[in-house]
């Protein structure tokens, strides 16, 4: 194997860079509106859609994380990231919430339900969710090529090269550029997640050297001893499982494919396909161990585990690969977020405040260079973050103290902005004040903590029910027309000749959790209740078959 980066890897990351580049840029001849750019027009199918979801959600820090996890703690560190795989149903039964908005993004859907105010706050909560992601992911890739080229490449020359091309074809290109784009570049990233382990198994002499080499609690699936209790995993599912409602890219995700169900299959199961790249990551952690028991070596940071195994147990060219498919993981997540971020701002804020009634080439032009300016933050970001697995985990913890809202008012009809603002208010300064009083230390990334977590969600959604409860409704006409929308099926050719939506329930598409206070002990809810909502009860069901066969395929991996 080598161990100096080779001129093969040095051919393979430039072809990458220039064929993506001009792949993205081919495809901008597709975008002829500001609807296009932001949307790709809600015209992808299934697969773009479940390529879109697993690249967008697959980040370097995801594999940096993972493998330097398991190789410190052991394979049951699979759950800090497969905790959002027993939530991941519920990703079949929330998808049509932002498809049935008829929405550009979740900042308008939270304008629909809690009005304009609240509309600007979460717009600026997920521009900052952007900026500090997209540095997450660009320190993330930095960690494993710095250590892969064996620091021939600088961390700061990669957060730029990977951001120039990024922007090149998603500044043109929008959504389409970044969804098509993303397809390709999930395929590398399976790739990615298994190639290291046939090598890896010859050096550590198969699972025979690994058994001798590391303890056997290494090899477990799941292992409450190392800190991963029921009680965390079940604080990372509510983690997942609010926060993913909030997410500010979630109307890409959920609201683009050419169909309801398109997005359901996109998110669900561009999801599953992560879940099981995880179980590579997790592997790789477990060889990069033993390697280093049995060559008497250390490493000085966990996280650099999957950049030293790339460059330990990779042939010339094969390197290169590795990093261009390390550089398709950030490059995918990024470019989505990219657009995104111009949405935002030009939905949320460019027409609230600057130009109320825009063109539609005003509205493209300001998504574009919005969109460019709002990610050269994240590359400052990408300077301040130290530990990618913390910086991860707090990301998804801010989302989730906003999802409070979020899920909670498509549960609730009673909630208001007052009880939505008065859960995002104490759930942040609980979360604060908690995390202060055990460190003694002021900082913006706080290490993850299962009870302080737990304290902030609880506070949060306290202050949600009691605040709404106290204060005066929302507007009844608004909340009619929110909910009555989120009825209606959303598929263009389910539309009768007047252009009428059919109530979804008439078509078994009706949502289960929508509206479930006081909704689900209501009688006329459950009257015929498998046949108006079949679509999510047997998607729902299906999901967790593949729940259980991911977890019964890691197991019997590990049996071996």
């Amino acid at each position: 194997m080598q161990n100096e980066f080779h001129w093969l890897d040095v051919i393979v990351i430039v072809g990458y860079f220039v064929g993506i580049t001009a792949y993205g840029l081919w495809l901008t001849k597709k975008v002829k509106s500001s609807d296009g750019f932001f949307r790709g027009e809600r015209k992808f199918k299934w697969w773009i859609m479940m390529g879109q979801a697993f690249g967008a959600g697959t980040h370097a820090e995801n594999f940096v994380a993972q493998t330097g996890a398991s190789f410190q703690l052991g394979f049951a560190s699979i759950w800090y990231q497969w905790k959002n795989m027993i939530i991941t149903p519920f990703y079949w039964l929330i998808a049509p919430w932002y498809r049935r908005s008829e929405r550009t993004t979740v900042g308008e859907i939270v304008g629909d339900r809690y009005g304009n105010k609240m509309a600007v706050m979460y717009s600026a909560f997920a521009i900052m969710f952007f900026i500090m992601a997209q540095g997450v992911m660009l320190k993330g890739a930095a960690k494993v090529i710095s250590v892969a080229t064996g620091d021939m490449i600088s961390s700061e020359g990669v957060v730029v090269g990977m951001t120039l091309a990024f922007i090149i074809y998603s500044f043109f290109g929008g959504l389409v550029a970044s969804a098509y784009a993303n397809f390709i570049q999930a395929i590398m990233i399976i790739v990615l997640s298994f190639m290291l382990i046939p090598s890896g198994l010859i050096e550590v002499g198969g699972y025979a050297g690994m058994r001798e080499s590391l303890p056997e609690n290494f090899f477990d699936i799941y292992n409450s001893d190392m800190g991963l209790g029921w009680f965390t995993i079940l604080m990372l599912a509510v983690n997942g499982v609010i926060g993913i409602t909030a997410q500010p890219h979630m109307v890409s995700m959920c609201a683009t494919g050419n169909t309801e169900r398109s997005g359901r299959v996109g998110q669900t199961y561009g999801s599953f396909v992560k879940r099981f790249a995880t179980i590579g990551w997790a592997f790789t952690g477990l060889i990069v161990a033993a390697l280093l028991i049995q060559d008497g070596l250390t490493l000085d940071d966990p996280e650099k585990a999957f950049g030293y195994a790339t460059r330990e147990l990779l042939w010339p060219g094969f390197t290169g690969l590795m990093i261009a498919s390390v550089m398709a993981a950030n490059m995918s997540s990024c470019s989505n977020f990219m657009v995104n971020t111009g949405a935002l701002f030009t939905q949320n804020i460019y027409k609230e405040f600057i130009n109320k009634a825009p063109n539609d080439k005003q509205l493209l032009m300001m998504g574009r260079y919005s969109s460019l300016a709002l990610t050269s933050l994240g590359v400052v970001f990408a300077m301040y973050v130290s530990n990618v697995l913390h910086a991860f985990l707090f990301l998804e913890t801010m989302a989730a103290f906003v999802g409070i809202m979020v899920f909670g008012g498509n549960l609730w009809r009673r909630a208001n902005r007052h009880g939505g603002l008065a859960s995002v208010l104490v759930s942040f300064i609980v979360y604060y004040t908690l995390n202060y009083l055990n460190t003694q230390e002021i900082d913006i990334v706080y290490n993850w903590n299962t009870e302080v977590f737990a304290w902030s969600m609880l506070a949060g959604f306290v202050s949600f029910i009691f605040v709404s409860l106290i204060t005066k409704p929302e507007d009844k006409k608004m909340i009619d027309a929110y909910f009555n929308k989120m009825q209606l099926l959303s598929d263009d050719d389910a539309k009768d000749a007047n252009g009428n939506k059919p109530l979804a329930t008439e078509r078994g598409m009706g949502l289960i959790l929508l509206d479930g206070f006081p909704g689900w002990f209501k009688k006329d809810r459950w009257t015929h209740f498998a046949a108006r909502y079949r679509e999510d009860w047997t998607g729902f069901l299906l999901a967790w078959v593949f729940v259980v066969v991911l977890i019964l395929f890691a197991w019997l991996i590990l049996q071996l």
